[in-house]
């Protein structure tokens, strides 16, 4: 039988996929945003799919911001643009 993945939801679209598709971004205690490409870092995780569009939704809108209750920097955005474009 075969294990649930647990399911997340992108940011861009609303659309529920496993988490292992989906790149987190997460905000840790001392309020550092990173984007968590193994996906086991602690702290306050939003969702993104690898997908430009909406990644550009979620930097339009500062959902992102919203979500993580913090200012996020330009470096962050480039950052997470980066590792989006790789796929």
């Amino acid at each position: 039988m075969k294990k649930n993945m647990p399911q997340r939801t992108c940011m861009g679209c609303n659309t529920k996929k496993d988490k292992k598709e989906l790149i987190r971004i997460v905000k840790n205690k001392e309020n550092q945003i990173s984007v968590d490409k193994t996906g086991k870092q602690e702290g306050r995780g939003a969702y993104i799919c690898h997908n430009i569009k909406c990644f550009e939704k979620v930097t339009k809108s500062k959902r992102l911001e919203k979500a993580l209750e913090t200012k996020i920097t330009e470096e962050i955005y480039e950052d997470l643009r980066g590792v989006i474009l790789e796929k």
